[in-house]
């Protein structure tokens, strides 16, 4: 392949489109959810060089007291307002020709999100690194533990979205219905209710099908081939219609892999509902499934 990239990148890929003239950003999306400070550490000890730390409740989420009150969905991880996040772009030296490359450690858990978010301010050309920071090394790419200096501040324009972002009230108005098909990427016995370890209720959303995230990545580390991952995605969904899927998960993080997978199996790109259980577990009201 050859630039722009927005879907997936190899790491021999990154390492050519660094050495060649290509005006390219990449970011460091590692993570815990348990403990929030150990992604920051794990960048502080080793990241590409010249990787930007995009911090998931910092930069890619409206957790602050202020910026709350502007999110653009619920949830324990609620998306910033738009403008709120071009800001933070651009104040990394973020501009809209360049090329995004993402990744972290955790089996693209988490790149995903600013991959998602990307889109969702108009910015195509933006890729993950397949198979993560371990792929790189891999690769023999380079690794520092240096502290990067900041780059200059770029003034990042905000355009028409590429994704679908779906909220609540949607998703509850269209339950049960043929035209939503929900898909939620949490682990099994969370989707089942057999365990809570983070959300006040457990369960599901009733009728939405388990796909757990890390079902995507094969033993390499890597996303799975688009025949395997679209005979996998086909047999789950049986006969209901692609176009129709709505992933979620926990907080909108992990579902992204889910949309990165069925858009490499060919099956289209899919809307969002970002606020996910958390979210729809916070209104007693709501029905809740389990088993």
């Amino acid at each position: 392949m050859t630039p722009p990239y927005t879907l997936l990148i190899s790491a021999t890929e990154l390492q050519t489109l660094l050495a060649g003239n290509t005006a390219c950003l990449v970011f460091d999306c590692s993570c815990d959810l348990m403990q929030p400070e150990t992604g920051p550490a794990q960048y502080r000890e080793a990241h590409i060089p010249g990787a930007v730390y995009a911090h998931l409740d910092h930069a890619l989420s409206a957790k602050g007291e202020r910026s709350i009150t502007r999110a653009a969905s619920g949830g324990r991880h609620p998306l910033p307002a738009r403008d709120v996040f071009a800001s933070w772009l651009g104040s990394v030296g973020f501009a809209n020709g360049m090329q995004a490359v993402v990744y972290d450690r955790q089996g693209a858990n988490y790149c995903g999100r600013l991959w998602w978010m990307l889109k969702w301010l108009g910015h195509a050309n933006v890729a993950v690194l397949d198979g993560g920071l371990q792929a790189w090394q891999a690769a023999g790419g380079a690794i520092s533990s240096t502290p990067e200096a900041a780059l200059p501040a770029a003034n990042f324009v905000v355009h028409e979205p590429l994704v679908r972002l779906v909220d609540v009230n949607t998703v509850a108005a269209r339950l049960g219905k043929p035209d939503q098909c929900l898909l939620d990427a949490r682990g099994t016995p969370r989707f089942k209710g057999e365990v809570e370890p983070i959300d006040p209720v457990a369960g599901h959303i009733p009728g939405a099908l388990n796909r757990p995230f890390n079902q995507n990545i094969g033993a390499d580390g890597r996303f799975k081939d688009a025949a395997t991952l679209r005979a996998e995605f086909t047999t789950l969904l049986g006969q209901r219609d692609p176009a129709a899927v709505v992933h979620h998960c926990g907080s909108g993080v992990s579902a992204v892999p889910n949309i990165l997978a069925m858009e490499i199996a060919g099956l289209g790109a899919n809307a969002l509902f970002a606020g996910s259980w958390s979210e729809w577990c916070s209104d007693p009201s709501r029905p809740v499934a389990q088993g």
